[in-house]
């Protein structure tokens, strides 16, 4: 019983070991990206609301931006 009892607490230990944390910075990275990356499909969806051919490639280019800006976050993660 009590080899069983090992093996089961070394077990819950490993899994608990192997949950890494993201730290508060990656957190804020993280959320900085997503925030863009919400930025662009709003972008992306006015463009396809308006009717106006210059005001929609105007904010496609927006929303085209603001990806490039959340790929720029992520790769300083």
């Amino acid at each position: 019983m009590n080899k069983l009892t090992l093996v089961l607490v070394a077990a819950g230990l490993m899994s608990v070991a192997a949950c890494s944390k993201q730290t508060p910075a990656e957190n804020a990275v993280d959320n900085t990206a997503a925030a863009l990356e919400n930025q662009a499909d709003a972008l992306d969806a006015a463009a396809d609301a308006t009717s106006n051919d210059a005001a929609a490639a105007n904010l496609e280019n927006a929303a085209d931006a603001a990806e490039n800006a959340a790929d720029a976050v992520e790769d300083k993660k």
